[in-house]
């Protein structure tokens, strides 16, 4: 085929187009809520739009690197902080991304029409073999796909490319009216990156869609918690729908940004000021940047306390307060938080 049907084959399939990554903050640019090395509490800790989870005697941390695949840019870092050399059968510890379902309604699931996807990013680790992902559809029927890649050199950036067929398997798990995504505002697919497994999750098998909800790694995953000279660095990933894995879209800073703030932000913002006369009460009225996914919870209001204005609470946030003595001393450190 010629450079010129590649791409206009690439044009009509939609991976040509921007916006093609169904994953924010693939390439690991924007951390508003730390940089340094944070011990994981099964929480947003670091990086936007991953969330990690850790059920183990063990522990980690993540951070922000400079150690890039390309040389230059971000990347995350994980870094095992306590060991636990025996895993139990309910213990785990993982990265996920959870994915808007309303973004994903050209993905076709719950039809005959469904999407093939390709999940691509850049891995290293002192700890090489057997590791798994997974990709959860959470909506309606949960259905899980899993499958192993290896980390094969130590030390070593190595890119990964891994197919989702909605028919994995063998399966119609997808294809039938069970595995449609709903269009609204909650999780849609979950992608996993897992570090570990104990047998009440490693019983799935590689490259197929599973109805067992307990099925998230295969039984060859590696414990990465063996030691504390483990680390996992995680770079450039990137979901999309298509085949095979197209180059990695460089999305620019602000615009990466912009879709991290509908999940978390926080002060500074837009603040407006005023003064109730009939209460004596004065009020700041925080204005978020771009509507939110749902209405947050805010947290950190160092001064007075926090009530919703009517109207659009996805939007504004009202921090008011009865007894008023400085207004320097409001919502300093404030967040709003409607993650997934």
């Amino acid at each position: 085929m010629s450079k010129a049907a590649e791409l206009a084959a690439l044009i009509g399939s939609g991976q040509a187009q921007g916006n093609k990554n169904l994953i924010i903050n693939g390439d690991m640019q924007c951390w508003q809520r730390a940089t340094a090395a944070t011990t994981v509490t099964n929480a947003y800790a670091t990086v936007d739009r991953y969330k990690f989870t850790e059920n183990t005697s063990g522990a980690f941390s993540s951070e922000r690197s400079t150690d890039a695949p390309t040389g230059t840019g971000y990347s995350l870092k994980l870094q095992c902080t306590t060991a636990d050399t025996s895993m139990a059968a309910g213990d785990y510890a993982y990265m996920v991304q959870n994915i808007e379902a309303q973004n994903l309604q050209s993905l076709q699931y719950g039809t005959s029409s469904a999407k093939t996807l390709t999940l691509s990013f850049w891995v290293k680790s002192n700890k090489t073999g057997t590791y798994s992902m997974a990709l959860g559809k959470v909506d309606n029927t949960v259905y899980i796909f899993v499958h192993e890649y290896t980390i094969s050199q130590a030390n070593t950036w190595e890119k990964k490319t891994i197919t989702i067929s909605p028919t994995a398997g063998s399966t119609s798990f997808i294809t039938s009216a069970a595995g449609a995504i709903d269009n609204d505002n909650g999780t849609g697919l979950s992608v996993y990156w897992w570090l570990c497994s104990g047998t009440d999750l490693n019983g799935g098998t590689s490259n197929a869609w599973s109805s067992t909800t307990t099925h998230y790694t295969t039984t060859n995953i590696v414990n990465w918690f063996d030691s504390t000279s483990n680390n996992f660095y995680l770079a450039q990933a990137q979901l999309e729908i298509g085949e095979v894995a197209t180059p990695f879209e460089h999305e620019d800073f602000g615009t990466t940004l912009r879709k991290c703030k509908r999940y978390f932000q926080k002060v500074p913002g837009r603040l407006f000021g005023g003064y109730d006369a009939s209460s004596g009460a004065d009020y700041l009225q925080w204005y978020f940047d771009g509507e939110m996914r749902a209405q947050p919870t805010v947290t950190g209001v160092t001064y007075g306390t926090v009530d919703i204005d009517e109207g659009d609470f996805t939007t504004a946030h009202q921090i008011y307060n009865a007894s008023p003595s400085s207004y320097a001393q409001y919502a300093q450190t404030a967040t709003a938080d409607a993650e997934l």
